[in-house]
């Protein structure tokens, strides 16, 4: 056959600027340990600040119900082109002065193939809010602004620098109302991992169009993948129903034992309904000052009108996967994050039969390695992640075609990330004592891939501590859509309570081992969910396994910024290549 001439188009719109694309990303960690903070200090500091978009229809609500402190979540909802929608959300969740030490957090529906709009929506709503605070750049108190002021608003947040937003591919539920939601706030680039993206360079430019789209979801039992239909503008229109109520259990994976995945057990949502507040924006009654930023007198449809397709950067490990993608102009993206499986969260398994080293482990070999030369021949811009947290190996990375690195544990353990502050300071003096392991468990995760677990005492690593967990599924990202014996669609986590799994058609075996990374990971950025008897939800640390960055920015266990990772990786004078690893 004749050999395939690639011709790439354009690249690196939104994020390359002057044309040049940064030599740093941020890698886009956890749930919301890459939040807004993190990504507008890296931004600010003239590199590429990206945002977890994992479950932030669940973080958005849970800060409202913690009282929304400094009125962040409030402000950027104000921004929201549809009031009445944001209204909505602020009146079920926002609670003034926090919910008490043992409250219940109020929990949010789930993803559905069907009937899930209210889901849908908060999805778009908490990818709205984290990305457009990352991109506010005002001064403090710049909220005394006038009409012509806000009609400049997203010009002058674009002077923050670029922000992205990093997506897990599994989540194929909420990948286009996230999506949306995070294009509707101006996000610059769209990076997605945990599978094969080839969708998502058309999804990007569908939804900038705001045109209705289908996701092909997997559903287990089916020859076929089901085609999920969002309607950007139809998720947008106000009714006469609560839009963020969702009636009955909405077909969560449950505990087996009372504890409905809706919210409704264990007293969460009756209690949480008497707290929270009657609060409107944009003109009515609201606890929060009115912005600059608003959309006062802004249409929903005007809105959409104006958006503007982000790149999208493929993460994948091997450039077997990046040429495939590359050939076709429907699957080419703007860019490639190439990560090996030293990076932190999931990573891709081995190629070929899998074994297991002296700790569990999975064992990489050369193939596993990826071939920059293959890359660079691509001729469309890529970075390198998974230990590359060095200036010497960001300039290697660049001698062999690179356009530079993507860092993430550098940034997790920098006072700027999400991490609960106790928990990053523990890490951080772990480390420099030489009593931290990172493995990466094969596992641990419900989506199949190897996940890195920082093993602490007092967390879901701890054998004690996950053994004295009650399993539940009660917020349900990575679980598994399969065809029932009725012929319905269900949804069913190895990580949920195995009875349920079972009585589900799952293999039992599959729920050895696993760890509900859902709660775990929430838990990890201080909301964590509260279970009776004064019981809390244990979290998860996750971390690359190299973390030899410490000892230059961090001596004896010393706290540092976000923009000193930048200084330090981009020294004035680049220092002479030295092999990789």
């Amino acid at each position: 056959m004749p050999k395939t001439v690639v011709t790439p188009k354009p690249a690196l719109r939104r994020i390359a600027a002057g044309g040049a694309p940064p030599q740093i990303i941020q890698g886009g960690m956890g749930v919301g340990v890459s939040d807004w903070q993190l990504a507008r200090a890296v931004s600010r500091a003239g590199q590429f600040g990206v945002v977890s978009g994992t479950a932030l229809d669940a973080v958005l609500a849970r800060r409202l119900q913690l009282g929304d402190p400094g009125g962040d979540v409030r402000r950027a909802l104000a921004a929201f082109p549809v009031p009445e929608l944001a209204s909505a959300v602020i009146d079920r969740f926002y609670v003034e002065g926090g919910i008490g030490e043992h409250e219940r957090f109020r929990t949010v529906p789930m993803l559905r193939a069907d009937r899930g709009r209210p889901a849908e929506l908060l999805t778009v709503l908490g990818n709205f809010v984290e990305v457009w605070l990352a991109k506010e750049d005002y001064e403090a108190g710049a909220g005394q602004g006038d009409a012509a002021d806000r009609r400049d608003g997203a010009d002058r947040r674009d002077a923050a620098g670029p922000v992205g937003i990093n997506y897990l591919g599994k989540v194929e539920l909420g990948l286009a109302p996230a999506m949306f939601g995070a294009i509707l706030a101006g996000v610059d680039c769209v990076l997605v991992g945990a599978g094969v993206p080839g969708h998502v360079p058309d999804l990007a430019s569908r939804l900038a169009r705001a045109e209705p789209v289908t996701v092909a979801v997997t559903v287990d039992g089916d020859e076929e993948p089901y085609a999920h239909r969002f309607d950007p503008r139809a998720t947008l229109t106000v009714g006469d129903a609560d839009p963020v109520e969702e009636g009955g259990c909405g077909g969560g994976s449950g505990s087996g034992s009372g504890d409905c995945a809706c919210g409704r057990g264990e007293g969460g949502s009756g209690e949480g309904k008497r707290r929270v507040q009657d609060v409107t924006i944009d003109g009515l009654r609201t606890t929060a000052p009115p912005t600059r930023h608003a959309t006062a007198g802004v249409t929903a449809s005007q809105a959409m009108a104006g958006l503007r397709r982000p790149d999208v950067l493929a993460i994948v490990s091997l450039p077997v996967l990046a040429s495939y993608l590359a050939r076709d102009e429907a699957t080419r993206p703007d860019g490639f994050v190439i990560e090996t499986h030293g990076a932190g969260g999931h990573s891709a398994p081995p190629r070929g039969r899998l074994s297991l080293d002296p700790d569990g482990d999975p064992v990489y070999g050369p193939r596993d390695h990826p071939d920059l030369a293959k890359m660079a021949a691509l001729g469309i811009p890529f970075w390198l992640a998974g230990g590359a947290a060095h200036p010497d190996r960001l300039a290697v990375a660049r001698a062999a075609g690179a356009a530079g690195v993507q860092i993430g544990s550098a940034f997790a353990l920098s006072e700027d990330s999400g991490l609960d502050p106790e928990l990053r300071g523990e890490l951080r003096e772990r480390a420099h004592a030489g009593d931290l392991t990172v493995r990466n468990d094969p596992l641990a995760s419900p989506t199949g891939f190897p996940f890195k677990v920082a093993k602490l005492p007092g967390t879901l690593a701890d054998p004690d501590v996950l053994a004295g967990r009650r399993r539940v599924c009660d917020l349900g990202y990575l679980r598994t859509p399969y065809r029932t014996s009725k012929g319905t669609i269900g949804y069913r986590c190895p990580a949920e309570p195995q009875a349920a799994y079972r009585r589900k058609g799952g293999d039992p075996s599959a729920t050895e081992g696993r760890l509900c990374l859902c709660n775990g990971l929430l838990a990890t950025i201080g909301l964590a969910q509260r279970r009776p008897h004064g019981t809390i939800e244990p979290l998860i640390a996750t971390l690359g396994q190299d973390l030899t960055f410490l000892t230059p920015l961090s001596p004896n266990g010393a706290p540092y910024g976000a923009a000193d990772v930048v200084r330090w990786l981009l020294p004035r004078q680049e220092p002479a290549p030295q092999p990789l690893g």
